[in-house]
């Protein structure tokens, strides 16, 4: 076989070895950080038409997680939290399945929560000390 062949033979293999990786690893849904989520008390669950946005609450805290109703392909999905007197906390981009989550200290202030899935969507304001 010439050197060149050779080369060309090693770099088939070398991308059948990659994609075997990939394969085997999963498809890159943007969804690497929803293996972190929510902890407390689940205070809320905001449904709407594509998801729901949950809600939880731990001392001052409140914690917000998008889901969409049914795992999909790659699509439009946000959450935010926004306590009153301050900027919002936001996640959006292209997942599968949920985004999030966004935290932030709300103490007991008037607090609004957005989330999004696709073209459904949820933009509620709510009491943090009592929904």
């Amino acid at each position: 076989m010439a050197a060149g062949a050779i080369r060309k033979a090693r770099a088939v293999l070398v991308l059948l070895a990659l994609a075997l990786v990939l394969t085997l690893a999963g498809p890159f849904s943007g969804d690497a950080h929803a293996a972190s989520r929510c902890t407390g008390r689940k205070v809320a669950d905001l449904r709407f038409s594509t998801g729901n946005v949950q809600v939880y609450r731990s001392g001052g805290y409140l914690c917000a997680m998008t889901y969409a109703k049914h795992r999909g392909p790659l699509r439009p999905m946000a959450v935010s939290i926004q306590a009153r007197g301050s900027r919002p906390v936001v996640k959006s981009g292209l997942h599968r399945a949920s985004v999030g989550p966004v935290r932030t200290h709300v103490g007991h202030r008037k607090v609004w929560i957005k989330g999004a899935v696709g073209r459904g969507k949820v933009s509620k304001a709510w009491s943090a000390f009592g929904g």
